[in-house]
C-alpha cells in the first residue's frame, strides 16, 4: 500500500472535517486520536473517501505510515496539549519531519516552539469552523518558506477559493499565521458586536420581531454589507422554533461564549500600543453578557428602555461606517505587528485571504485589498475610496449613538467606533492636559509646541 502524504492527530470537530478534506482533494492522509475507537469510527464513516484514509492506533504506526519527509498537522486544543502531544511525538520523527499546529495557538506559544524545537515547525491558522475545514477554509501560515513550500499544494488544494485564487497565504515569519488569525478573530468579535449592536436597537428600540428584523439583514446581504456574516445573521433571525412556535432567537439565552482569541488581540493591542476600541468593547461585551443575574437585579433597579425613532436605512449606514473603523484598526494592529515582530506582513494579501472561507469574508474585502495595495503604509480610514464611504455614513452612526444613548440602550463597540473616528480627526487633541498633570505629579516632563524642546517643566517644577 502506498505511504500517506501527509499525517493528522486529533479527530475532533475540526480535525475530522480537516482530514476529509484532504482525502477528498486526492491526498492520503494518516490519522491518530488518542482514542482508539474514535479513530476506527471515523474511517468507517468516510464512505467513498475512506480508500483515502489510513487509520493508525500509536503513534509510532502513524509516523510509519506517512512518507518521508514527513509533515503531520496537529488539531488538537491549543496550550498545553499541543506541547504534550508534540513531546510524545517527538521520539518517533526522523531530524527533516516537519510539526504543523494547526490550531488557535496563541502565536507567542509558536515563536517558542520554533525557537525550543530542533525540526521544522510551522503554525498555520484555519479560519472558517466545521464546514470551513470541510470544503475550503481560509489558511494563515506562519514559518519558514521553505517549510511552507514542502506542503502548500496539499494547503493550497484544501483552501476555500476565491474566484479561483486559493485563500491560502504565508503570512510571514515564526508566529505570523496565528497573529494574523489572532487579528481575524478580533474583527470578527467586533463585527458580530456591531451587528448585535443594530439588531438590538431594531428589537427593543423600534419593537420589531425577528423574522422582520432577518429579512433587512437579507436585503442588507445584497449590497455593501454583503458577507457572511450578515447572512447568517439573517439566518438565525429568520430561523422558527418547533417547540414555542415563535422565533428562534427569542429562545437563546443572552449569554455569549468566547474561546479567548479576541482577548489575545485585546492584550496584544495594549503591548503594541496600537488603538482597537472597537475590537476592546466586544470582548468587554461578551464578558458583560456572562453576567445575567446581575443585570437582571439591576434591570429591576433601573429600568428598561425606551423606543426611538430611527431608520432601517440608518442603522444600514451606521453598520457600514462601523465595519470599516473595526477593520481599519483591525488592519493597523497587523500593520504595527509587522514592525514590532519584524514579520513581512502584506495588508493586501491578508485582505485577499480572507475574501472566502473564513467567517469575516465579506464584499468589501476586495476593496480594502486594492486600497492597500495602492498604499500599503496607509490607514484604511484613509483610503480613498473608503475615506469617501466613512464621509458618507459617519453622521449615521453618530446619529445612531445619539439615539441609542438617549433611549437608554447600549451600543459600545458602535460608541466606540464613533470616539475613536473623531479622535483620530482631531489634529490638536486633549493630551496636553494629561501631560501636564503628568509633570505636575510626577515631573514627567512634556514638549513644547512652540519650539519643539523636550523635557519641559511647569513652574511647579521650581517649588
Amino acid at each position: 500500500m502506498a505511504k500517506a502524504d501527509i499525517g493528522l492527530i486529533g479527530l475532533g470537530t475540526m480535525g475530522s472535517a480537516l482530514a476529509l478534506n484532504i482525502a477528498e482533494k486526492g491526498f492520503k492522509v494518516a490519522v491518530w486520536n488518542r482514542t482508539t475507537a474514535t479513530t476506527h469510527e471515523f474511517a468507517r464513516e468516510a464512505g467513498a473517501l475512506a480508500a483515502n484514509i489510513v487509520a493508525t492506533e500509536t503513534l509510532e504506526d502513524l509516523v510509519a505510515a506517512i512518507d518521508g519527509p514527513r509533515a503531520i498537522i496537529l488539531m488538537v486544543p491549543a496550550g498545553a496539549p499541543v506541547d504534550q502531544q508534540i513531546a510524545a511525538l517527538d521520539p518517533h520523527l526522523d531530524p527533516d519531519d516537519m510539526v504543523i499546529d494547526a490550531g488557535n495557538a496563541n502565536f507567542r506559544d509558536t515563536i517558542r516552539r520554533m525557537t525550543e524545537l530542533s525540526r521544522p515547525f510551522l503554525g498555520i491558522g484555519v479560519s472558517g469552523g466545521e464546514d470551513g475545514a470541510r470544503h475550503g477554509p481560509a489558511i494563515m501560515g506562519g514559518g519558514d518558506p521553505a517549510h511552507w513550500a514542502r506542503v502548500e499544494p496539499i494547503l493550497i488544494a484544501i483552501a476555500a477559493k476565491f474566484e479561483g485564487s486559493p485563500c491560502a497565504n504565508l503570512m510571514g515569519e515564526n508566529g505570523a499565521g496565528h497573529f494574523v488569525k489572532a487579528v481575524h478573530n478580533g474583527i470578527e468579535y467586533a463585527d458580530m458586536q456591531l451587528i448585535a449592536e443594530v439588531y438590538g436597537i431594531m428589537r427593543d428600540g423600534l419593537s420589531m420581531a425577528a423574522p422582520e428584523i432577518g429579512k433587512r439583514f437579507l436585503q442588507w446581504d445584497e449590497g455593501r454589507l454583503s458577507s457572511y456574516l450578515i447572512e447568517t445573521s439573517a439566518a438565525v433571525a429568520c430561523a422558527h422554533d418547533e417547540a414555542t412556535d415563535g422565533p428562534l432567537l427569542d429562545v437563546i439565552v443572552d449569554a455569549a461564549g468566547q474561546k479567548g482569541t479576541g482577548r489575545w488581540t485585546a492584550i496584544e493591542a495594549q503591548h503594541l500600543g496600537t488603538p482597537i476600541p472597537v475590537i476592546e468593547a466586544a470582548v468587554a461585551a461578551r464578558n458583560m453578557s456572562a453576567q445575567r443575574p446581575l443585570r437582571a437585579d439591576l434591570a429591576e433597579r433601573f429600568g428598561g428602555v425606551d423606543t426611538l425613532d430611527i431608520s432601517v436605512e440608518t442603522l444600514e449606514a451606521a453598520l457600514t461606517c462601523g465595519k470599516i473603523l473595526c477593520y481599519a484598526q483591525g488592519f493597523d494592529m497587523l500593520r504595527a505587528a509587522a514592525v514590532a515582530f519584524e514579520w513581512s506582513l502584506k495588508p493586501e494579501v491578508i485582505a485577499r485571504n480572507w475574501r472566502a472561507g473564513c467567517i469575516i469574508r465579506s464584499a468589501m474585502l476586495d476593496d480594502m485589498a486594492a486600497a492597500f495595495e495602492a498604499a500599503p503604509e496607509t490607514t484604511l480610514m484613509a483610503a480613498p475610496y473608503f475615506a469617501d464611504i466613512l464621509t458618507e455614513t459617519i453622521g449615521a452612526l453618530r446619529a445612531t449613538v445619539i439615539a441609542a444613548n438617549g433611549a437608554g440602550l447600549p451600543v459600545p463597540a458602535m460608541s466606540a467606533a464613533l470616539a475613536y473616528f473623531d479622535t483620530m480627526r482631531q489634529a490638536r487633541g486633549t493630551a496636553n492636559m494629561i501631560q501636564g498633570q503628568r509633570d505636575y505629579f510626577g515631573l514627567h516632563g512634556f514638549v513644547r509646541v512652540d519650539s519643539g524642546a523636550m523635557d519641559q517643566h511647569g513652574p511647579w517644577a521650581d517649588d
